[in-house]
């Protein structure tokens, strides 16, 4: 299996395919790289190199009882950019997975890079302060944490309802993305998957943002219940200078999974704009 071995000693696993510009994809809690699937195989035919890894603490690499945490994450995905030289680089970070892409910019710079797309993205702050009245009480996070402490399996069966917004009225239900959900969130370890919520509730990104220099899509759906767009996407958008906003009406947080062939034209779109 392709992986790289950080400066800490800690392994992380990465999938590396086709040839072209290069595309890094950036998952969500608590999944894994097998997230972009969709994406991956789209973009890798049409003529873009495709890479994933999967998060330290989730999916194939190693498990740690350390360093889970946001600077820790854009530090590791760093080494993977320079271990695999990669330039001219699209970035793309679902989630969890979007603060980690903004962080590593913020953190690391933008030489590398050509472009960025924020999907759903947690940045600039999730968490619900005094500044930050649009945000997610801290008591719900609380509950994250509680249900993956002590009955996680069951706690992600439940939490991929929500995550695809099949809990809605009408809703038609793909139990295979669920069960999909469920399989990946189960294969991180659930000390890294626990740390990892603090990392994305309540880590402000909003100078990461200012430091982003490229052109940046934001892409969010307007019901989303894990991370409400009226302090996220809204937010960040206004936040990164000529930034983009796609709105996807009625769209829940997994967009890029439920609304695969619409996502992936209109990142495709963007990169070639």
């Amino acid at each position: 299996m392709p992986e790289i071995t950080t400066k800490d000693g800690t392994t992380i696993f990465y999938k590396d395919w086709g040839t072209g510009q290069p595309i890094l994809f950036s998952h969500g809690w608590p999944l894994s790289g097998d997230a972009w699937e969709a994406q991956m195989l789209f973009f890798g035919q049409n003529g873009y190199r495709v890479i994933a890894h999967d998060r330290r603490s989730h999916g194939r690499s190693a498990q740690t009882w350390d360093g889970n945490n946001m600077d820790q994450y854009a530090d590791d995905l760093a080494e993977l950019v320079e271990h695999l030289d990669l330039k001219n680089l699209i970035m793309i970070g679902h989630s969890t997975g979007g603060g980690e892409v903004a962080h590593y910019l913020g953190r690391h710079g933008t030489t590398r890079i050509a472009k960025v797309v924020l999907v759903g993205a947690v940045p600039p702050l999730m968490l619900k302060t005094e500044a930050n009245p649009e945000g997610t009480p801290l008591d719900v996070f609380d509950g994250i944490r509680k249900g993956t402490a002590l009955d996680r399996s069951q706690y992600f069966r439940d939490l991929s309802m929500p995550f695809y917004g099949f809990n809605r009225n009408n809703a038609k239900v793909n139990e295979g993305l669920r069960e999909t959900f469920w399989l990946m969130g189960m294969a991180g370890g659930i000390k890294g998957e626990y740390d990892c919520i603090r990392e994305f509730s309540e880590v402000d990104y909003t100078d990461d943002l200012r430091r982003i220099d490229k052109p940046t899509l934001f892409i969010h759906g307007d019901d989303d219940q894990i991370v409400p767009i009226a302090a996220a996407a809204y937010k960040s958008s206004r936040i990164v200078k000529g930034a983009i906003l796609k709105v996807y009406e009625g769209s829940a947080h997994g967009l890029a999974q439920l609304e695969p062939e619409r996502f992936n034209a209109d990142v495709l779109a963007f990169i070639k704009g």
